[in-house]
């Protein structure tokens, strides 16, 4: 089944959550803020997906500018970036579906459309 790591006030959850209902995907929603995507799975996102550690952070949210891992992302091994977010989910860009053989950051609706479609084909 698919985890959808989500906040429940944020825009771009509620869009993916209503982008998944209505194509009948099964998926369990984990909240982000409580219960962050764990270590392996950040290192899944990376290795087996293709994202870029940067990719996996919430640029824009109020927790990485204070954090202000503007400067400090730079400067951080992989390691230490993926057991941050996995430490904090409020650094973590959102919302992001996981399962066995996807990956999604972010809602961005025509890649997930092109996603579910290659999973279907």
């Amino acid at each position: 089944m698919l985890k959808l790591y989500a906040y429940k006030t944020c825009d771009a959850c509620r869009k993916a959550q209503k982008f998944l209902d209505n194509l009948g995907v099964a998926y369990a929603v984990v909240p982000i803020a409580e219960c962050p995507p764990s270590v392996d799975e950040f290192k899944a996102c990376l290795h087996t997906h293709g994202f870029s550690v940067r990719q996996l952070f919430n640029t824009a949210g109020r927790r990485y500018r204070e954090k202000e891992m503007k400067k400090r992302l730079p400067g951080l091994s992989e390691h230490e970036a993926v057991a941050l977010l996995s430490s904090d989910g409020m650094l973590v860009k959102r919302p992001i579906l996981l399962g066995n053989d996807l990956a999604l950051v972010g809602f961005k609706e025509a890649l997930w459309t092109a996603a579910f479609n290659k999973r279907q084909a």
